[in-house]
Protein backbone atom coordinates (compact mmCIF):
# COMPACT_ATOMS: atom_id res chain seq x y z
CA UNK A 1 0.00 0.00 0.00
CA UNK A 2 1.05 3.60 -0.61
CA UNK A 3 1.10 5.69 2.50
CA UNK A 4 1.13 9.53 1.82
CA UNK A 5 1.33 11.62 4.99
CA UNK A 6 1.42 15.71 4.31
CA UNK A 7 3.14 16.64 7.23
CA UNK A 8 3.08 20.55 7.57
CA UNK A 9 4.75 22.41 7.86
CA UNK A 10 3.12 24.86 10.12
CA UNK A 11 1.87 28.48 8.81
CA UNK A 12 1.88 27.38 5.37
CA UNK A 13 -1.50 25.77 4.22
CA UNK A 14 -4.39 26.25 7.03
CA UNK A 15 -5.51 23.29 6.22
CA UNK A 16 -6.53 23.78 2.64
CA UNK A 17 -4.76 20.83 0.66
CA UNK A 18 -6.77 18.52 2.89
CA UNK A 19 -9.98 20.13 2.51
CA UNK A 20 -9.83 20.17 -1.35
CA UNK A 21 -8.62 16.88 -1.04
CA UNK A 22 -11.93 15.86 1.20
CA UNK A 23 -13.89 17.42 -1.93
CA UNK A 24 -12.80 15.43 -4.46
CA UNK A 25 -13.04 12.05 -2.18
CA UNK A 26 -15.41 10.29 -4.35
CA UNK A 27 -13.48 11.16 -7.44
CA UNK A 28 -10.52 9.60 -6.08
CA UNK A 29 -12.41 6.85 -4.28
CA UNK A 30 -12.53 5.65 -7.75
CA UNK A 31 -9.14 5.17 -8.26
CA UNK A 32 -8.80 3.81 -5.52
CA UNK A 33 -7.69 6.38 -3.71
CA UNK A 34 -8.46 7.09 0.31
CA UNK A 35 -8.60 10.19 1.57
CA UNK A 36 -9.82 9.43 5.27
CA UNK A 37 -11.11 11.79 7.72
CA UNK A 38 -8.22 13.41 10.01
CA UNK A 39 -10.32 12.43 13.39
CA UNK A 40 -9.84 9.03 12.44
CA UNK A 41 -6.30 9.04 12.26
CA UNK A 42 -4.60 12.42 13.67
CA UNK A 43 -4.57 11.09 17.59
CA UNK A 44 -4.21 7.44 16.75
CA UNK A 45 -0.66 8.26 14.95
CA UNK A 46 0.44 11.01 17.28
CA UNK A 47 0.00 8.42 20.40
CA UNK A 48 1.39 5.53 18.01
CA UNK A 49 4.48 7.83 16.98
CA UNK A 50 5.48 9.45 20.18
CA UNK A 51 4.76 6.27 22.69
CA UNK A 52 1.92 7.84 24.50
CA UNK A 53 -0.24 4.98 22.82
CA UNK A 54 -3.49 4.46 25.35
CA UNK A 55 -4.20 0.88 26.81
CA UNK A 56 -6.56 0.40 23.69
CA UNK A 57 -3.67 1.40 21.43
CA UNK A 58 -0.65 0.48 22.21
CA UNK A 59 -0.42 -3.10 20.84
CA UNK A 60 -1.77 -2.14 17.39
CA UNK A 61 -0.07 -3.48 14.98
CA UNK A 62 0.23 -2.46 11.09
CA UNK A 63 -3.20 -4.01 9.67
CA UNK A 64 -4.97 -2.81 13.29
CA UNK A 65 -4.02 0.98 12.25
CA UNK A 66 -4.88 0.75 8.63
CA UNK A 67 -8.30 -0.71 9.38
CA UNK A 68 -8.59 1.67 12.35
CA UNK A 69 -8.08 4.77 9.62
CA UNK A 70 -9.84 3.08 6.66
CA UNK A 71 -12.57 0.84 8.09
CA UNK A 72 -14.06 -1.42 5.26
CA UNK A 73 -12.76 1.09 2.47
CA UNK A 74 -10.38 -1.07 -0.03
CA UNK A 75 -7.60 1.06 -1.09
CA UNK A 76 -4.17 1.01 -2.39
CA UNK A 77 -2.63 4.56 -1.77
CA UNK A 78 -3.91 6.44 1.78
CA UNK A 79 -3.87 10.03 1.93
CA UNK A 80 -3.12 12.11 5.23
CA UNK A 81 -2.43 15.26 6.14
CA UNK A 82 -1.53 17.09 9.49
CA UNK A 83 0.47 20.20 10.54
CA UNK A 84 1.11 18.98 13.59
CA UNK A 85 2.52 15.41 12.76
CA UNK A 86 6.26 16.65 13.94
CA UNK A 87 4.76 18.91 16.41
CA UNK A 88 2.56 21.59 18.17
CA UNK A 89 4.07 25.26 16.89
CA UNK A 90 5.37 26.20 20.58
CA UNK A 91 7.92 23.12 20.04
CA UNK A 92 9.03 23.85 16.76
CA UNK A 93 11.98 25.72 18.19
CA UNK A 94 12.03 23.44 21.13
CA UNK A 95 15.77 23.19 22.41
CA UNK A 96 17.38 25.25 20.09
CA UNK A 97 16.65 23.32 17.21
CA UNK A 98 14.24 23.71 14.72
CA UNK A 99 11.79 20.68 14.49
CA UNK A 100 13.87 18.39 16.58
CA UNK A 101 10.96 16.26 16.76
CA UNK A 102 10.30 15.60 13.40
CA UNK A 103 12.92 13.04 12.57
CA UNK A 104 11.75 10.58 15.12
CA UNK A 105 8.60 10.91 14.43
CA UNK A 106 9.29 9.61 10.76
CA UNK A 107 11.51 7.19 11.91
CA UNK A 108 8.34 5.90 13.89
CA UNK A 109 5.90 6.39 10.68
CA UNK A 110 8.53 3.99 8.91
CA UNK A 111 8.80 1.51 10.87
CA UNK A 112 4.98 1.29 11.57
CA UNK A 113 4.30 0.82 7.61
CA UNK A 114 7.41 -1.04 7.30
CA UNK A 115 5.66 -3.15 4.29
CA UNK A 116 4.20 -0.14 2.36
CA UNK A 117 5.98 2.28 0.25
CA UNK A 118 5.86 5.88 2.44
CA UNK A 119 5.73 9.33 0.35
CA UNK A 120 6.23 12.84 2.80
CA UNK A 121 4.76 15.84 1.79
CA UNK A 122 6.10 18.94 2.98
CA UNK A 123 5.60 22.53 2.22
CA UNK A 124 8.32 24.79 3.77
CA UNK A 125 8.09 29.14 3.92
CA UNK A 126 10.66 32.21 3.79
CA UNK A 127 11.77 32.39 7.55
CA UNK A 128 11.21 36.06 7.16
CA UNK A 129 7.66 35.19 7.05
CA UNK A 130 7.84 32.30 9.03
CA UNK A 131 8.84 33.09 12.02
CA UNK A 132 6.56 36.15 12.27
CA UNK A 133 3.47 34.14 11.45
CA UNK A 134 4.84 31.42 14.15
CA UNK A 135 5.59 33.55 16.70
CA UNK A 136 1.68 35.22 16.76
CA UNK A 137 -0.23 32.40 16.97
CA UNK A 138 2.02 31.92 20.34
CA UNK A 139 0.86 33.23 24.18
CA UNK A 140 2.68 36.40 25.21
CA UNK A 141 5.05 34.57 27.65
CA UNK A 142 5.98 31.42 25.35
CA UNK A 143 6.51 34.26 22.57
CA UNK A 144 8.71 36.34 24.41
CA UNK A 145 10.45 33.34 25.83
CA UNK A 146 11.38 32.11 21.97
CA UNK A 147 12.11 36.01 20.49
CA UNK A 148 15.00 36.22 23.33
CA UNK A 149 16.31 32.82 22.15
CA UNK A 150 16.20 32.94 18.94
CA UNK A 151 18.60 33.59 16.38
CA UNK A 152 16.91 33.76 12.96
CA UNK A 153 19.44 32.58 10.71
CA UNK A 154 20.24 29.37 11.78
CA UNK A 155 16.84 28.71 10.54
CA UNK A 156 17.58 26.34 8.08
CA UNK A 157 15.08 24.03 6.72
CA UNK A 158 17.54 21.87 4.07
CA UNK A 159 18.98 20.95 8.14
CA UNK A 160 15.04 19.71 8.68
CA UNK A 161 15.03 17.90 5.50
CA UNK A 162 18.19 15.99 6.04
CA UNK A 163 17.46 15.02 9.22
CA UNK A 164 13.94 13.57 8.02
CA UNK A 165 15.63 11.69 5.08
CA UNK A 166 18.17 10.00 7.78
CA UNK A 167 15.18 9.18 10.29
CA UNK A 168 13.78 7.04 7.28
CA UNK A 169 16.01 6.86 3.71
CA UNK A 170 13.36 5.00 1.97
CA UNK A 171 10.73 7.21 2.44
CA UNK A 172 10.17 9.92 -0.65
CA UNK A 173 9.81 12.97 0.63
CA UNK A 174 8.13 15.74 -1.71
CA UNK A 175 8.97 19.34 -0.69
CA UNK A 176 7.89 22.77 -1.79
CA UNK A 177 7.88 26.75 -1.08
CA UNK A 178 4.42 27.62 0.35
CA UNK A 179 4.98 31.29 -1.91
CA UNK A 180 4.60 28.99 -5.05
CA UNK A 181 1.59 27.34 -3.71
CA UNK A 182 -0.55 29.36 -5.97
CA UNK A 183 0.74 28.83 -8.97
CA UNK A 184 1.44 24.43 -8.35
CA UNK A 185 -1.79 24.27 -6.21
CA UNK A 186 -3.40 21.73 -9.02
CA UNK A 187 -0.01 19.67 -9.55
CA UNK A 188 0.12 19.61 -5.68
CA UNK A 189 -3.25 18.08 -5.65
CA UNK A 190 -2.12 15.58 -8.41
CA UNK A 191 1.28 14.56 -6.89
CA UNK A 192 -0.42 14.31 -3.38
CA UNK A 193 -3.32 12.02 -4.26
CA UNK A 194 -1.76 10.26 -6.98
CA UNK A 195 -4.88 11.05 -9.26
CA UNK A 196 -4.67 10.10 -13.11
CA UNK A 197 -3.50 13.30 -15.18
CA UNK A 198 -6.30 15.43 -15.82
CA UNK A 199 -8.48 13.90 -12.98
CA UNK A 200 -11.13 16.86 -12.66
CA UNK A 201 -10.51 18.10 -9.49
CA UNK A 202 -13.20 20.62 -8.01
CA UNK A 203 -11.11 23.76 -5.99
CA UNK A 204 -8.14 22.84 -8.09
CA UNK A 205 -7.71 26.70 -8.64
CA UNK A 206 -9.30 28.02 -5.30
CA UNK A 207 -5.83 30.02 -4.39
CA UNK A 208 -6.20 31.90 -7.68
CA UNK A 209 -9.18 32.71 -6.70
CA UNK A 210 -8.15 34.61 -3.80
CA UNK A 211 -5.04 36.38 -5.71
CA UNK A 212 -6.53 37.43 -8.72
CA UNK A 213 -9.17 39.89 -9.71
CA UNK A 214 -12.70 38.12 -10.57
CA UNK A 215 -12.20 39.40 -14.01
CA UNK A 216 -9.18 38.00 -14.16
CA UNK A 217 -10.13 34.79 -12.72
CA UNK A 218 -13.37 34.65 -15.15
CA UNK A 219 -11.02 35.00 -18.36
CA UNK A 220 -8.46 32.55 -16.96
CA UNK A 221 -11.23 29.47 -16.48
CA UNK A 222 -12.41 30.62 -20.26
CA UNK A 223 -9.21 30.52 -21.25
CA UNK A 224 -8.27 27.20 -19.97
CA UNK A 225 -11.86 25.60 -21.30
CA UNK A 226 -10.69 26.55 -24.65
CA UNK A 227 -7.19 25.98 -24.71
CA UNK A 228 -7.10 22.69 -22.21
CA UNK A 229 -2.75 22.40 -21.22
CA UNK A 230 -1.75 19.54 -21.95
CA UNK A 231 1.00 19.11 -19.28
CA UNK A 232 1.43 20.68 -16.17
CA UNK A 233 4.51 23.02 -17.53
CA UNK A 234 1.77 24.38 -20.01
CA UNK A 235 -0.86 24.68 -17.05
CA UNK A 236 2.09 27.16 -14.98
CA UNK A 237 2.97 29.58 -17.98
CA UNK A 238 -0.89 30.05 -18.71
CA UNK A 239 -1.14 30.58 -14.79
CA UNK A 240 1.70 32.53 -14.51
CA UNK A 241 0.52 35.22 -17.29
CA UNK A 242 -2.87 35.65 -15.98
CA UNK A 243 -1.28 36.50 -12.37
CA UNK A 244 1.26 38.74 -14.53
CA UNK A 245 -1.68 40.73 -15.33
CA UNK A 246 -4.26 40.03 -13.08
CA UNK A 247 -2.74 39.26 -9.42
CA UNK A 248 -3.73 41.14 -6.64
CA UNK A 249 -0.81 42.45 -5.01
CA UNK A 250 -2.14 43.09 -1.77
CA UNK A 251 -3.16 39.68 -1.34
CA UNK A 252 0.45 38.94 -2.14
CA UNK A 253 2.40 40.97 -0.14
CA UNK A 254 3.01 40.21 3.64
CA UNK A 255 3.18 43.08 6.19
CA UNK A 256 5.68 41.49 8.84
CA UNK A 257 6.41 42.77 12.44
CA UNK A 258 9.02 41.72 14.46
CA UNK A 259 10.91 43.86 16.85
CA UNK A 260 14.35 44.51 16.40
CA UNK A 261 13.96 43.91 12.62
CA UNK A 262 15.15 46.50 9.70
CA UNK A 263 14.11 45.60 6.20
CA UNK A 264 17.67 44.65 5.98
CA UNK A 265 17.12 41.99 8.42
CA UNK A 266 14.15 40.56 6.24
CA UNK A 267 16.42 40.78 2.78
CA UNK A 268 19.13 38.78 4.69
CA UNK A 269 16.59 36.18 5.35
CA UNK A 270 15.49 36.24 2.04
CA UNK A 271 18.92 35.67 0.64
CA UNK A 272 19.61 32.52 2.54
CA UNK A 273 16.42 31.44 2.23
CA UNK A 274 17.04 31.00 -1.62
CA UNK A 275 20.81 29.97 -0.82
CA UNK A 276 19.04 27.45 1.18
CA UNK A 277 16.48 26.08 -1.81
CA UNK A 278 20.13 25.53 -3.77
CA UNK A 279 20.87 22.50 -0.97
CA UNK A 280 17.55 21.29 -0.46
CA UNK A 281 17.47 20.70 -4.22
CA UNK A 282 21.04 18.61 -3.79
CA UNK A 283 20.13 16.41 -1.23
CA UNK A 284 19.10 12.81 -2.31
CA UNK A 285 15.86 11.76 -2.46
CA UNK A 286 14.30 14.82 -2.27
CA UNK A 287 11.97 16.18 -5.38
CA UNK A 288 11.51 20.02 -4.85
CA UNK A 289 8.23 21.43 -6.49
CA UNK A 290 8.97 24.76 -8.05
CA UNK A 291 7.07 27.03 -10.85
Amino acid sequence: MEIVYHIGAHETDENRLLKCLLKNRDTLTEQRIAVPNPGGYRKLLRELLSNQASPETQHMGRDEVIEAILGHQDAERVVMSNPNFCCINARIFEGGQFYKLGPPRVAALGELFAEDQLELHLAIRNPASFIPAVLSSLPDNARDHLVAELDPFDIRWSDVITRLREACPRAELTVWCNEDTPLIWSQLISEISGSEFNTPIIGGFDLLAEIMTEEGFSRFLKYLESHPPQTEVQKRRIIAAFLDKFALLEELEEELDMPGWTDETVDALTDAYEEDLYAIDRIHGVTLITP
